[in-house]
């Protein structure tokens, strides 16, 4: 359902792309867009879903909470355009990410990029694939050859400083670094073993929840700052491979990352 879901809401974020001289664009924070395309997708995710799920509750970026009693547990964890700035400038790099979790452990996910018809799947247990293909992390052991994707903390300011710390540190120990603009690819790319790692700050439920099942069910690591779990409550994402996610993780903490941001 969830993948009928995001197809549907797919033409329609196509659709929007080609005529972006007809969208209404506003910002929420500084730095912090929404468009009538996000708010046109997510209203055909909710509706389909609602429809096929109705005692499930939903969390959404820009409608925010839609709680249930009946829900159980259960609740779709919701994307509708992961790249906002990027799909408002034209640059066709962006995802719908859709999530399913079950008292907070998210069971299934998937990140659908629209223009590219690519479709990441995971399901707890069963492993992750792209286009029924199943995929793996990359094989990469060493951080000086690595391809790493990141993004910056834009919504908040005060870590500017500490990231570009960090920032430049990694930028002297892996091979390349890139900053694509979309949370939920770069996790999906990190399963499909495209990137070898990936590290980010303060990102939302609905920016990584699909991604990081996606990443661990393709064979991968995914954790916090501090080593933990807890990434889905504090925003903040160390992902890849068995061999790189470690080293990822240990570069940032050299700089001392995960004591600065608190």
């Amino acid at each position: 359902m969830a993948i009928r879901a995001a197809r549907s809401a797919g033409r329609i974020a196509a659709r929007h792309f080609d005529e972006r001289h007809r969208l209404e664009v506003h910002e929420k924070a500084p730095m912090d867009l929404v468009t009538s395309a996000d708010i046109a997708v997510e209203r055909e995710l909710i509706e389909q879903l609602m429809r096929a799920y109705p005692d499930y509750a939903i969390l959404a970026e820009e409608s925010g909470r839609h709680d249930n009693r009946k829900a159980k547990g259960w609740q779709w964890i919701i994307d509708p355009i992961d790249g906002t700035a990027n799909f408002a400038h034209g640059m066709p790099h962006f995802g719908i990410s859709v999530a399913l979790a079950k008292d907070g452990e998210v069971q299934a996910g998937l990140v659908f990029d629209p223009l590219r018809d690519e479709l990441f799947v995971a399901e707890k247990g069963r492993g992750a694939f792209l286009n029924d293909r199943r995929i793996r992390v990359s094989d990469e052991t060493r951080l000086a050859h690595a391809l790493l994707a990141t993004g910056f903390p834009f919504r908040k300011p005060k870590l500017k400083e500490p990231y570009l710390k960090a920032f430049a540190a990694m930028l002297q120990q892996t091979g390349e670094l890139r900053r694509a603009g979309s949370a939920s690819l770069d996790l999906a790319y990190v399963a499909a073993g495209r990137y070898d790692g990936y590290f980010e700050m303060r990102l939302s439920p609905w920016d990584i929840a699909a991604g990081v099942l996606l990443v661990t069910e393709a064979g991968g690591f995914v954790t916090d700052l501090n080593g933990g779990n807890a990434y889905l409550t504090s925003g903040d994402v160390v992902a890849g491979s068995p061999a790189m996610q470690p080293q990822v993780l240990d570069a940032l903490r050299a700089v001392d990352l995960h004591r600065v941001i608190g």
